[in-house]
């Protein structure tokens, strides 16, 4: 990533959000509000996601997606990963087609000008020791071959498509069955599939799983043989820095979500322990709360500045560099997708750029751009 002289151009790796869930972005603008409790957290946030879920039709399904991936397009991503856990109608009642709005989302996807990683998640429970909620019906599958077939359908409809890859998204250690992990990993493993799960999220996660098991959510991965170049970790918020070095040791990924995590006040991820143990990290829009991929991107630096009461985070020679990598090529690999992507071209001639000096331009378009800037992409 470097302007050739005489150039008023820069050549970049697309972005790329490897983690979205398309149809929250109908919930923005709402649950801004003190609810009736003494706090909000994650858990009250959740409640006003699943009214929104339990109203939702394949025709909204699809329209709110192509809300978002225009938006997402539109801010200069191209590649999504949309960890796609909405399977059935109310109830649990299964479509005609079972994979109705997986196709409905990847058909969103595709029109909107990106490619999709459609990461089909496997939900059996409403928590440790806990039955479905309502809304949670709609997640489930009958039973976990259910589950399994319906991937193993996708992979052979969209076989031939390279604009598509599917992937497996086992949704959390507390929305599936401890016993259901190593027929899940076989199955991933045997198919070379992208595995992602949300892990150590949030300290209730944590506690209940050591509750259950007597392992923390990686610990219970590791156990079960999921750890490998594979395993994207999404958040990883509360990872302790010897689970970061089990997952670097395996060349895993975190996908942070900066914007989402923010405003579920999920906390701030050790960074610098991932760092130095070798994970690779990406970002993921997740919530769509904020449609933004410089903001996520730069948070994989400044939210351990936050943490640490330090600048300069990343102690690599070009940080700028390694900031657009995880947002954009290191994101597609954890997608599934190899090899060079799509670009953008950024007018290093904009008004964003007066003042800056030569060989500075890729650092300022990481810390102080914005997807709002006028005339940027060429």
């Amino acid at each position: 990533m470097t302007i050739p002289e005489c150039s008023r151009t820069l050549r970049v790796p697309a972005f790329t959000t490897a983690h979205s869930h398309a149809f929250q972005r109908a919930l923005r603008g709402k649950a801004q509000r003190p609810g009736p409790l003494a706090q909000d957290d994650f858990w009250t946030w959740r409640e006003a996601m699943y009214t929104l879920v339990e109203g939702l039709t394949p025709d909204s399904v699809e329209a709110i997606a192509r809300v978002a991936y225009r938006e997402l397009h539109a801010s200069g991503v191209r590649t999504v990963g949309e960890f796609h856990y909405v399977h059935h109608a109310p109830n649990g009642v299964p479509y005609d087609d079972g994979n109705e709005l997986a196709h409905r989302v990847i058909r969103a996807a595709l029109d909107s000008g990106l490619r999709i990683s459609l990461l089909r998640s496997i939900y059996q429970r409403g928590g440790h020791g806990r039955g479905l909620a309502k809304a949670q019906e709609r997640f489930a599958d009958k039973s976990l071959d259910a589950s399994l077939r319906a991937i193993s359908d996708l992979q052979s409809y969209y076989v031939n498509n390279p604009l598509v890859r599917i992937g497996i998204a086992p949704h959390s250690t507390r929305a599936v069955h401890p016993a259901a992990w190593k027929e899940i990993v076989a199955f991933a493993q045997g198919r070379d599939l992208p595995f992602h799960v949300h892990v150590a999220e949030q300290p209730r996660e944590l506690d209940e799983c050591l509750h259950e098991t007597g392992m923390r959510p990686l610990q219970l991965l590791e156990d079960r043989g999921a750890i490998s170049p594979r395993l994207v970790v999404v958040h990883g918020t509360h990872l302790l820095p010897e689970e970061s070095e089990i997952l670097g040791k395996s060349q895993g990924f975190v996908c942070m979500c900066a914007t989402t995590e923010r405003d579920l006040g999920d906390g701030l991820p050790n960074l610098g322990a991932m760092r130095a143990a070798g994970v690779r990290l990406c970002m993921g829009i997740d919530s769509h709360v904020v449609c933004d991929p410089f903001d996520d991107m730069r948070a994989l630096e400044t939210h351990e500045r936050l943490r640490t009461g330090r600048r300069v985070a990343a102690r690599v020679a070009h940080p700028a560099a390694s900031l657009w990598a995880s947002a954009s090529t290191e994101g597609a690999k954890a997608c599934g997708f190899d090899g060079d992507g799509p670009s953008l071209t950024v007018r290093t001639d904009a008004p964003f750029f007066a003042l800056v000096d030569a060989g500075d331009e890729l650092d300022a378009l990481v810390f102080s751009g914005t997807r709002a800037l006028d005339g940027l992409f060429a």
